[in-house]
């Protein structure tokens, strides 16, 4: 019998070791290129490699509902054939040759799953009924609550239902080589079924789970990776000036000790999932964005970066419409690039238990957000001023000793400089050395 008293781990799967420092990219196939195909898409691997990041997020892929679709295009989230590939991206010969591409470039994908519904002319809804929960009056129902008339929701408490649902995500893993998935609206679908699928995926080939949602509970034994919605929108709302630094301060303490080491809490500043009238995130943290994107990366959780921000595309993307993004060198590409090569040479950076925890630092001004992170070969100190007017941190209280490297200018910095560190508004400093150089 275990000893009753002896923690146990909270989490017991186990992350593929290619996602130690890994940035997520999340690709919208169809606005991605003006071609809107895979094949286009395979063309800016060599670009995406050369950004840093590490696995690539291919929104569905598969054929789109036609019964009462949205838009001339209908949502990709409205899935007709779970085993199909949508004509209009191409074929499964060109999601392969994606696939093959980015193994070889060091990357991985992970494609995104609609496993809580199907479109209302999947042939699902026809051969099984009985795989669909009904309304008051017996009829097949969209997701309550939501304007998803789109779709029509699937009941889990069907063996039968479980039993292909997991077939058809195995397919993907063994014949496109696809390396996991990202589960949308994975809060909807029964935990219990995503710990059994992680077993099988895992037998095919170590998989990285993205799960949208945000719950402790989905890492035990499914999910590598949550979506930390709390802290985008508390960022969102601090620029906004209607939160003080201290709601985000909140969210790292929940951060530190709510949540295991070992969760990957995905940082973002913004995905397909914005609203028109939310705008995108150049107009939602305006001069604040820069800081934010250094916090996404530089802090704890997994960062994400939607297709056309390193672009400075200021445009926000209607999903269901064939808007392409516009490819151009920013200002925004390079700050991502130095970023992560800033993550990946820097083991304290890591994701998960590969890298060091948060520790915070007094910087002597409540609006100023400052912490480090360091182990045996690495320390990274970082100061953010979270308000709109010029701020002075005192950072003399990082744990270290001798010279510091200002990441952003290479120049040296001595410990007694830190008493006294000038950050404009919405400015930050990252500093690299201390005794752990």
């Amino acid at each position: 019998m275990p000893d009753p008293y002896s923690p146990r781990p909270y989490v017991r799967l186990r992350h593929p070791d290619w996602c130690k420092d890994a940035v997520l990219y999340q690709i919208n196939t169809r606005q991605f290129t003006d071609e809107g195909t895979i094949r286009a898409a395979t063309q800016h691997l060599v670009r995406l490699r050369d950004l840093g990041v590490g696995i690539l997020w291919l929104m569905p892929v598969h054929e789109i509902g036609e019964a009462n679709r949205k838009g001339p295009l209908g949502s990709p989230y409205a899935v007709k054939d779970y085993y199909s590939v949508n004509a209009q991206l191409g074929t499964m010969s060109d999601l392969r040759e994606f696939v093959s591409t980015a193994h070889r470039l060091g990357m991985r994908v992970i494609l995104d799953w609609v496993a809580n519904h199907t479109a209302w002319d999947n042939r699902l809804l026809t051969e099984h009924p009985d795989w669909y929960l009904k309304d008051r009056n017996g009829r097949p129902r969209p997701t309550p609550w939501w304007d998803w008339s789109d779709i029509v929701e699937l009941d889990y408490s069907v063996p039968d239902l479980r039993r292909y649902m997991t077939r058809a995500m195995l397919y993907w893993l063994e014949e496109a080589g696809v390396d996991g998935f990202r589960c949308d609206v994975a809060g909807f679908v029964p935990l219990d079924f995503w710990e059994n699928l992680r077993r099988e995926a895992e037998a095919v080939k170590p998989v990285f789970m993205l799960a949208e949602w945000e719950s402790r509970d989905l890492h035990a034994a499914a999910f590598d990776a949550t979506y930390s919605w709390t802290w985008n929108d508390t960022l969102h709302q601090i620029a906004r000036k209607d939160l003080s630094t201290d709601a985000l301060r909140v969210y790292y303490s929940w951060n530190a000790k709510f949540w295991p080491h070992e969760a990957m809490r995905m940082t973002f500043v913004s995905n397909h999932d914005k609203s028109a009238s939310e705008g995108t995130e150049f107009e939602q943290f305006g001069e604040a964005l820069e800081a934010c994107v250094v916090l996404s990366v530089l802090g704890e959780g997994v960062p994400l970066i939607y297709n056309g921000q390193e672009a400075g595309f200021d445009e926000r993307l209607d999903f269901l419409g064939e808007k392409s993004i516009v490819w151009r060198p920013h200002p925004m590409g390079d700050l991502y690039r130095r970023l992560i090569a800033l993550k990946k040479t820097h083991s304290c950076l890591s994701n998960a238990q590969w890298g060091a925890r948060m520790e915070p630092l007094d910087a002597g001004d409540p609006v100023i957000l400052a912490f480090e992170r360091k182990d045996g070969s690495s320390h990274v100190v970082v100061g953010v001023n979270l308000s709109d007017v010029p701020r002075t941190a005192r950072l003399a209280d990082a744990d270290g000793s001798g010279a510091w490297t200002d990441w952003a200018t290479g120049a040296t910095v001595s410990s007694g400089a830190l008493a006294d560190v000038h950050l404009p508004a919405w400015g930050y400093v990252v500093l690299l050395g201390g005794r752990h150089a």
